[in-house]
């Protein structure tokens, strides 16, 4: 499986609204199983379709599973995914494959109940708190062009777009020309 490239800000790919995901093919399968391959070879817990550059709705999330005292992977995937109910509050700190190299706290809600088709299209249902219903929500804003640093405070969002901006220069700077 391939691992795909992840768009970063500014990125004008990652502001567009997704579209629904009609067919589920061969095609899309791969997509999936590539999507998971990519999220896991860049260290991240959950990866949405338009951080591939594919305008489709779909997110695949794992944040694991604990089994006694094992963690275990646990992937979801979740199609055309919509919150149906959220409620509490959250402050989480978050980070972005998209927006890699920084970090900032964002008021989630506590706990979402979320309606999607899963892999093979068949609607589901399911109720998330904690981090994963943070992570549902982080996810599904990219679905619609929304990244974690538009929920930011102005200045907390000019600060860590700098940060950003910074690591990004120091990194480019340390990378051997192609």
């Amino acid at each position: 499986m391939p691992v795909l490239e992840i768009l970063t800000h500014p990125d004008p790919r990652l502001r567009e609204i997704a579209r629904p995901v009609e067919v589920f093919d061969a095609a899309l399968q791969q997509l999936i199983d590539d999507m998971f391959e990519t999220m896991r070879h860049a260290v991240g817990v959950g990866l949405a379709a338009p951080q591939v550059g594919v305008s489709k709705r779909l997110v695949v999330i794992d944040i694991g599973r604990k089994d006694g005292e094992e963690w275990h992977p646990d992937p979801q995937v979740f199609i055309n995914p919509t919150i149906v109910e959220a409620d509490g509050e959250l402050p989480w700190k978050e980070g972005c494959l998209s927006v890699p190299g920084v970090r900032a706290e964002v008021v989630r809600c506590a706990r979402v109940v979320l309606s999607y088709l899963d892999r093979q299209g068949a609607p589901q249902r399911l109720e998330a708190g904690g981090l994963f219903a943070v992570c549902i929500q982080h996810e599904l804003d990219h679905l619609d062009g929304t990244l974690y640093v538009d929920r930011l405070p102005p200045l907390e969002q000019k600060l860590t777009l700098q940060d950003y901006e910074r690591s990004r220069a120091e990194s480019a700077a340390q990378s051997p020309p192609p």
